[in-house]
Parts: structure tokens; sequence; C-alpha cells
């Protein structure tokens, strides 16, 4: 099998690196990855052959991420069952993490697609999708 095409990581220039890794440090293991690099500036977690970076870099131009703006909107990630998207839905508070679209959730995606929108501290969007069932 060849890893052609594939993608290799995500690197996340971040305005906080502590900050980031309260958030990203909690839920990129609750879904499973384990920590994979740690320098002074980063860190970085592995799933598989692809792994998430966060760095604090000093070439940043500016303080915040705005998902809203041409650029990364969101990361999608699969949560597994229905009741395992929940319980992050329900611990992600807690690790800086607010849900978006409270209104609609957890179908803000549609009737079809179980999913939760959460957003950190700096603005970055994770989809957590749920498997069907």
């Amino acid at each position: 099998m060849t890893s052609r095409g594939l993608l290799h990581h995500v690197e996340l220039w971040v305005p906080d690196l502590g900050r980031a890794v309260r958030s990203w440090g909690w839920l990129l293991p609750a879904l499973g990855a384990a920590p994979y690099q740690s320098w002074e500036r980063g860190r970085s977690w592995r799933l598989g052959g692809v792994y998430v970076v966060v760095e604090q870099s000093p070439a940043l131009t500016a303080g915040t991420h705005e998902r809203l703006r041409p650029g990364l909107n969101h990361l999608a990630f699969w949560a597994g069952t229905p009741e395992e998207l929940d319980a992050l839905v329900a611990a992600a508070p807690a690790h800086g993490w607010r849900l978006l679209f409270a209104d609609r959730h957890p179908f803000a995606g549609g009737p079809d697609h179980r999913a939760a929108y959460l957003e950190d501290a700096d603005g970055y969007e994770v989809e957590l999708v749920a498997d069907r069932t």
C-alpha cells in the first residue's frame, strides 16, 4: 500500500502554546492520538501515520486565528459512537473548548450528520463526527 496522497501532518501556529496544549493536548489523546514530539515552542500528537502540531512560532504576524477568513475553517475528526461524541462534548468546556451552534447540536451539519462543532480559546474549530449507527 502506498501512502502517496494521504495526509501526513497538520501544523497549527498558535498565539499561546500553553493554551493550545490545554485544549489540543486533551482533545487529540481523547480521540486516540499519542504524544509524538515536544520542543520549546511546540508539541505534536500522532495517530497512525498522521500527526497534528501546535507551535508558537516567533514568525507569527497576528495574535488570533479567524476561521471565517480565507484559510483553514476547521479540522474534522471521527469521534466514535454517538455516546462517545456526547462524552467528548460534555468534557470539552473543562479543556478550553466551547460548543458552536448549540441550538442545532448535534445535527448542525444536517439531519443525517451527527456531529459537534467546537471552538477553542484561540478561534480554532474542530468538527467531531459520530459514526453512523
